[in-house]
């Protein structure tokens, strides 16, 4: 069974929502993961997700007894939970004329038993809590009532990272935080023509850190790595916890080369760290991507997205390294503004539609999260409906599941 469709205007609103949260394809967090380990336990399930739904996707923001980190959002029994303002109930998937035939129930992961309860928020029902099983169950109001209960949880803790300034474990400013001082420092920049770079980075084979040794160890790698940083950088410099072992930094009035020499600097203090396991002591090290801020950047997410390309390029050659972006010197157009709005790759004459995610917007070219960018082609239709919008396009760069595309 399809979902119904949204209304277009609702679902923007839904959106907006969303996007409000800055949640989408950040690390898993424990705080999340341990709501997940407690559904499974609890309702004595064989997967658990803390699931959120943009435009073509539905993401798990935690998942335990499912290996994939997202998929088609028009299969999944999640997008009919956000429909409705009350717990989605499947005993039995395969008896449900609803989803006998859905790809999610005749194929892998084989569902049987669904329980959805709406992450709700204004109104809006952003993303679910979910508890799933390979075999048929019966559910009870004790069930579902727990459900909500841990459902209420996971968006108290979605509002407290909401509010916060400060990141609470290692005193980096929070993700929401430091994008909004990022961007006030920016347009400074732009307006009086000042240089400004921006940094990058994450730990290497953190989670392996955290299998080994614990979360309490974990903990103080990432507190200590914060310190080492803090110590090396200006007052005026600003530092920012991302979310798991990402960090970002911003360094005003500061050249392409002088942040690469920052960026080494930290690479070298965070290597120069010791931490004590449980049988010896141990070193962490990190990868960093620079990039420096010019006119190919609209915002302070056009930068980031620039750093972290680098960043994705030193771990893919090896790991504890500084990589520059190329970004700013080959980019002639900008992307626009950030969004997050439903959209659909039109082409083969309307017969044939993909849908995606925009997440960014201007008048000269767009960016796009698909599932997969295999059979997209070199040019097509973007279509916004909720904007009654419809542009012809050319790909200009194809990375993963996100593509750029440059208006004709």
């Amino acid at each position: 069974m399809a979902a119904p469709v949204l209304d277009a205007s609702r679902e923007q609103n839904r959106l907006d929502v969303l996007a409000r949260y800055d949640v989408l394809d950040t690390p898993n967090e424990e705080t999340f993961d341990r709501v997940t380990r407690l559904v499974r336990r609890t309702l004595n399930v064989s997967m658990a997700t803390v699931t959120f739904l943009d435009g073509h996707r539905q993401w798990f923001k935690s998942r335990t007894g499912v290996t994939e980190c997202e998929g088609d959002r028009q299969s999944a029994l999640c997008n009919l939970t956000i429909r409705q303002p009350t717990p989605l109930v499947v005993q039995d998937a395969r008896s449900d004329p609803r989803f006998a035939n859905n790809p999610l129930v005749v194929g892998a992961p084989h569902l049987r038993f669904y329980l959805g309860v709406p992450l709700s928020v204004d109104g809006q029902n952003i993303g679910t809590l979910c508890a799933m099983d390979t075999v048929p169950r019966q559910v009870d109001a004790e069930d579902i009532v727990t459900l909500k209960d841990l459902a209420q949880i996971v968006m108290n803790e979605m509002e407290l990272r909401h509010v916060a300034a400060t990141d609470s474990l290692t005193g980096a400013r929070s993700r929401r935080s430091f994008r909004d001082e990022a961007t006030r420092i920016l347009a400074l920049a732009a307006r009086h023509r000042h240089e400004a770079g921006c940094i990058t980075f994450d730990l290497d084979h953190f989670k392996g850190i955290n299998d080994r040794y614990g979360h309490a160890i974990g903990d103080a790698v990432l507190g200590g790595s914060v310190e080492v940083c803090r110590k090396l950088l200006r007052q005026t410099d600003l530092l920012g916890r991302l979310g798991g072992e990402e960090f970002a930094i911003l360094l005003p009035h500061t050249d392409k080369a002088a942040t690469m020499n920052v960026a080494e600097k930290l690479r070298e203090g965070i290597a120069s760290q010791q931490f004590e396991g449980v049988d010896a002591a141990f070193n962490v090290t990190a990868s960093f991507g620079v990039a420096s801020f010019g006119p190919a950047f609209a915002d302070v997410d056009a930068i980031l997205k620039a750093a972290d390309e680098a960043l994705y390029a030193a771990k893919a050659t090896g790991r504890n390294r500084c990589v520059v972006s190329q970004n700013a010197e080959s980019a002639s157009w900008s992307l626009g503004r950030r969004v997050l709005k439903a959209g659909q790759i039109v082409f083969n004459g309307g017969r044939s539609v993909i849908n995606c995610t925009v997440r960014r917007l201007s008048e000269h070219g767009a960016n796009l999260a698909v599932l997969s960018t295999a059979g997209v082609p070199d040019r097509f239709k973007l279509a916004i409906e909720v904007d009654s919008f419809s542009r012809a396009c050319q790909i200009a760069r194809k990375a993963d599941s996100e593509i750029d595309v440059q208006f004709a």
